[in-house]
């Protein structure tokens, strides 16, 4: 198994909480890393007809036979179990770590966990592969295009597996309107949401129009509204809320959107090849969109909020990220492979307007050095997910 730098932050939230829920878009090794985490502990799945229909008939009985706990996969699927969960960990003491959830419907997980558990559940949120993690594996790729196009699902990275991109996120695609989405809105409109997934993937890296996705799909903003919140429950996209720092009134207020993995945004642009996205006019959204989610990966791996934002003012003066961790830092993304002074310029005056000491700036671009130069951190792309360690 890949060594996943989530396991200590999982290990931390089950010394304190007697149930763990593990969430992450489908196919991001979130049942993988319970079971490694926790070798001991039984391992039961509701994908078995079996388990499910004898944990609904009886799921008070079904959860008792689990004296020392279990990793319960695709738990969303009986949710009768919830309530008998709390009444279990209630009722036998204080044991954390006991039970660990997963499921690849985060809406439905989270949302019966949440209304039966208050209180008695952590999540942890688990992304696909971060470049770090690819890194310790020894299979990061050279270039950094390889991997910006192929994406970092750990299927894709899988020995014993020989998946074609184009095939298996053709593949992602299929099961995932029929089994994250297909409960969530009407049958009917499946096909149409698959074509609004591809047109949302034109808006990565953008300031959201729901009024532009709406009239290129066909359908009214309130749909969008709704849609939009099912990718972003199923961990298909993310959005970047504006910077809310004090820095006057004429602060855009509308979010931006970005795919959390680039592979699958790259097949839903329908480029073809490494080299087609080194062509396109897509390719700096695109490399904006890898950076943001290995931002995304660094904190959510730690078990922390993300805490990421963006700057943009109107008159366009715009800081593409900024990520108010233990520091404030001002990020800009480029594609550039050169640590060129200009890069760094509207960071640069991003810090003069903020004017606070703690707050620093950074270039992320595709080179292979980190390094400092007049005060601004150029981070390599091989950096960007570890860039504060």
């Amino acid at each position: 198994m890949f060594n996943r730098i989530a396991k200590e932050a999982l290990l931390r939230l089950a010394s304190q909480f007697p149930v763990i829920g593990i969430t992450g878009p489908r196919q991001s090794g979130k049942s993988t890393l319970a079971r490694a985490v926790f070798p001991n502990k039984r391992y039961v799945t509701f994908d078995d007809r079996t388990m499910r229909e004898l944990a609904a008939s009886n799921p008070s009985d079904f959860i008792a036979a689990f004296p020392e706990g279990a990793v319960i996969d695709e738990a969303q699927k009986v949710p009768e179990i919830f309530d008998a969960l709390k009444m279990h960990v209630d009722s036998t003491g204080f044991m954390p770590g006991k039970f660990i959830l997963t499921g690849s419907s985060q809406f439905r997980l989270k949302q019966n966990t949440t209304d039966s558990m208050a209180g008695r559940v952590s999540f942890l949120k688990l992304l696909p592969f971060s470049a770090r993690e690819l890194i310790d594996a020894g299979i990061l790729p050279d270039n950094p295009y390889d991997l910006i196009y192929s994406g970092q699902y750990p299927p894709l990275y899988d020995p014993e597996k020989h998946f074609i991109p184009e095939d298996w996120f053709e593949s992602y695609i299929d099961t995932y309107l029929d089994l994250d989405v297909r409960d969530q809105i009407n049958v009917s409109n499946l096909s149409t949401f698959k074509k609004f997934i591809q047109i949302c993937a034109f808006h990565s890296g953008q300031l959201l129009s729901m009024e532009s996705i709406a009239r290129d799909v066909g359908v009214s903003a309130p749909t969008v509204k709704q849609w939009l919140s099912i990718l972003e429950t199923s961990f298909i996209i993310h959005f970047l809320e504006p910077d809310t720092s004090n820095l006057g009134k004429s602060i855009v207020k509308t979010p931006k959107l970005y795919f959390v993995d680039t592979g699958l945004l790259c097949h839903l642009l329908r480029l073809d090849s490494k080299e087609e996205l080194l062509l396109s006019r897509h390719k700096g959204a695109v490399v904006e969109t890898f950076a943001v989610s290995e931002l995304l990966k660094h904190r959510m791996n730690l078990g922390r909020k993300p805490n990421l934002t963006f700057y943009r003012d109107s008159k366009g003066f715009e800081v593409d990220t900024i990520a108010d961790w233990k520091h404030t830092f001002a990020i800009e993304i480029k594609s550039a492979n050169a640590p060129e002074a200009k890069l760094s310029a509207n960071t640069r005056k991003y810090l003069e307007l903020r004017g606070e000491p703690d707050v620093r700036n950074a270039v992320f671009y595709l080179g292979d050095l980190s390094m400092n130069i007049n005060g601004t951190t150029y981070v390599s792309w091989k950096d960007w997910n570890t860039f504060l360690s």
